[in-house]
């Protein structure tokens, strides 16, 4: 009877867990940027195209791209991650092929998620602002030749790919 009570307890145990929703599955620091998760996409005044997609939280990573396109064109891409060191959130970005960079997270809430790296050329910052359900900023700022710069990518929410 006791061992019987063992298999049930174990079995309820394993379900629960199992099952839990994936917010809780996620509850990382990483999971705490599933905000940015989803396709979203900015039509530039030249005619370029820029998609960036975000799959959901899991294991404490997420996975992006992005894509530059002008018609028929590749203009640019990048392979894009968030994973998590010593309990903060670190982005690493690749683009177009180069040598990944990484940014340690500074800031992280529900609608705000600020990366830094002063080291590295430009940017020395990436930044995500959630505005409303539908649309976010991405920001890239630094300073180039003793001279501040900063420029906004607002996105607004797109249907993936095959969905």
């Amino acid at each position: 009877m006791r061992f019987r009570s063992c298999i049930i307890t174990s079995v309820i145990a394993a379900t629960a867990i199992l099952n839990r929703p994936a917010s809780a599955q996620s509850a990382g620091v990483v999971g705490k940027l599933a905000w940015i998760s989803g396709c979203w996409q900015r039509t530039t005044r030249n005619g370029q195209t820029i998609d960036e997609q975000w799959m959901t939280p899991r294991a404490e990573s997420m996975l992006g791209m992005s894509r530059t396109v002008r018609g028929d064109s590749l203009m640019e891409y990048e392979q894009l991650r968030i994973g998590a060191r010593a309990g903060r959130a670190v982005y690493f970005a690749a683009p177009s092929g180069q040598t990944p960079s990484e940014f340690t997270a500074a800031v992280v809430s529900d609608s705000l998620v600020v990366f830094e790296n002063p080291q590295h050329d430009f940017p020395q910052r990436i930044i995500y602002r959630k505005r409303g359900t539908d649309s976010l900023i991405a920001r890239i700022e630094g300073t180039t030749g003793g001279t501040a710069r900063g420029i906004d990518f607002p996105y607004v929410k797109a249907r993936c790919p095959g969905a």
